[in-house]
C-alpha cells in the first residue's frame, strides 16, 4: 500500500460557503475561475475515479490553497474551518479505502480560535494532524503568538503540515502579472526553507523535542543549500516527494532527511492535467521507485513512515 500524505482538497460545501464570503477587495468571479481549473480539487466523484486507477494507492486529505484567512474575515475563517473539518471528516467515514485520514484546517487569523478546532479537529473528528502556512498574511510562524498551537501539536504527537504560501505575489498571479513558474517553482520553496530556518533560529526543536512538522516539496531549498544554511536541526522536519517526478531531485532530499524523515506525498490533483490525468501521483511513484536505495527504505517513504506518524493502524 501506499499513502499518499499530501493531496489537496476543496470540499463542496466549504467551497460554496467560502466563495459567499469573500471579502471587500477581492472578486469572487476571479477567485472562484481559478479555484474551479482543477475540477478533481472540489468533484468528489471525479477524485474517486481518478483513484480507481491507483488501487494501491489512499489519500490524506489537505484543504488546497488559498488560506481562508486571505480571503475572508476572521469570523468567517472559524465558520469556514468546521465545515471543511467537517466535511473531510465525513468523506474519511465514507470512503476509508480511498481517504485514510484527514488534516485540519485552521483559522489562523485567530490563534486561540485555530487551538480550540485543533482540539475539535482531532479529539471529536478523529483527523490526525493540523496544516498550517508558512506565514499569515504576511506574519512568519515563529511569531510569538503562534507557540500555543505548536505547544497542542506536540501534546497531540501529530504532524503539522507546512504549505508554502505568499500572499501579496499569489494574488498578483491571480491578476496575470507573476508567471506560476516563479511563484510556484521559486517562490514557494524559498518561502519554505526561510520558514524552516526561522523555526529552527526561534528554539522550537529545544521547546518541543518531538514536534513533528512534514514540509511541503522536500523541504523547499533546505536540501540543496544543506552545507550554506549550516543551521542545526532542519533534519528535525520531514519532507514529502512532491516534486513532481523528479529523482534526482528525490536523492538530494533523501540524502538531507535520511529515509525515515521522507513521505510520499504527490500534490495530487493539482498540477498539469494530461491524458485525463491530474497531478503527478504516477510521476511521483515511478521517481520513488527509480531511486536507488534499499527496497526497505522506499516502504518506509511509501507507507510506514505515514502510519507511524499518523498512527494509523
Amino acid at each position: 500500500m501506499k499513502i499518499d500524505i499530501f493531496t489537496h482538497i476543496l470540499p463542496p460545501r466549504y467551497f460554496e460557503a467560502l466563495l459567499g464570503r469573500v471579502r471587500g477587495g477581492t472578486d469572487p468571479a476571479r477567485v472562484a475561475q481559478w479555484l474551479r481549473s482543477n475540477a478533481a480539487l472540489s468533484n468528489i466523484d471525479l477524485r474517486l475515479r481518478l483513484l480507481d486507477g491507483y488501487s494501491d494507492v489512499a489519500q490524506v486529505l489537505t484543504l488546497a490553497t488559498p488560506p481562508p484567512e486571505t480571503l475572508v474575515s476572521p469570523d468567517d475563517a472559524v465558520e469556514l474551518a468546521r465545515i471543511a473539518n467537517d466535511e473531510m471528516a465525513e468523506l474519511v467515514a465514507r470512503f476509508p479505502d480511498k481517504f485514510v485520514a484527514a488534516v485540519a484546517c485552521l483559522p489562523l487569523s485567530d490563534v486561540d480560535a485555530a487551538v480550540e478546532e485543533a482540539d475539535r479537529a482531532i479529539i471529536e473528528l478523529k483527523l490526525r494532524g493540523v496544516q498550517v502556512f508558512t506565514n499569515v498574511n504576511g506574519e512568519l510562524l515563529d511569531a510569538p503568538r503562534f507557540r500555543p498551537l505548536f505547544a497542542r501539536m506536540a501534546q497531540y504527537d501529530l504532524p503539522m503540515w507546512i504549505h508554502p504560501w505568499d500572499q501579496p505575489t499569489r494574488i498578483r498571479e491571480s491578476e496575470g502579472i507573476d508567471d506560476p513558474v516563479i511563484v510556484h517553482g521559486l517562490r514557494w520553496p524559498y518561502d519554505t526553507s526561510v520558514t524552516m530556518v526561522h523555526l529552527v533560529l526561534a528554539g522550537l526543536f529545544e521547546d518541543y523535542p518531538n514536534i513533528k512538522i512534514i514540509t511541503h516539496h522536500c523541504g523547499g531549498m533546505a536540501p540543496f543549500y544543506d552545507k550554506r544554511l549550516r543551521v542545526d536541526k532542519l533534519r528535525n522536519f520531514y519532507g514529502d516527494t512532491a516534486l513532481f517526478g523528479g529523482t534526482a531531485s528525490l536523492m538530494c532530499g533523501y540524502a538531507f532527511f535520511g529515509a525515515d524523515h521522507l513521505l510520499f506525498g504527490s500534490d495530487m490533483p493539482l498540477g498539469a492535467s494530461r491524458q485525463g490525468k491530474y497531478g503527478f501521483t504516477e510521476d511521483t511513484i515511478r521517481a520513488i521507485e527509480a531511486m536507488e536505495i534499499a527496497a526497505a527504505d522506499k516502504q518506509k517513504i511509501f507507507e510506514s513512515n505515514a502510519r507511524r506518524l499518523l498512527r494509523l493502524t
